[in-house]
């Protein structure tokens, strides 16, 4: 006998207390703006230390800093915005 006992109200994989219903709101699957834009900005300082490792360009670290802020700084202004676009058409669409 193992130590796991199925809920006997006959719902599989989830738990007694789960909200269920329509009332429930559905959580968007897409990854958020910050996420991606962040990993970008990991994804890029760590081929900048690869190129200028391997002396292929001699780079400046200020220029460097200054350039990969202004990008990011865009990147989620740009995201936010198109991100409330979408949210925006999503809830005026829906019927009261």
């Amino acid at each position: 006998m193992s130590t796991y006992d199925a809920p006997a109200s006959g719902r599989k994989g989830r738990s007694p207390g789960a909200p269920s219903g329509p009332d429930v709101p559905q959580q968007d699957s897409s990854p958020r703006v910050g996420t991606v834009v962040w990993g970008l900005i990991v994804v890029a300082l760590a081929a900048l230390i690869v190129v200028a490792q391997l002396g292929i360009v001699a780079l400046n670290g200020t220029y460097v800093l200054i350039g990969l802020m202004i990008g990011a700084g865009a990147a989620l202004v740009v995201g936010g915005l198109l991100s409330a676009r979408g949210r925006d058409k999503a809830t005026s669409t829906r019927k009261s």
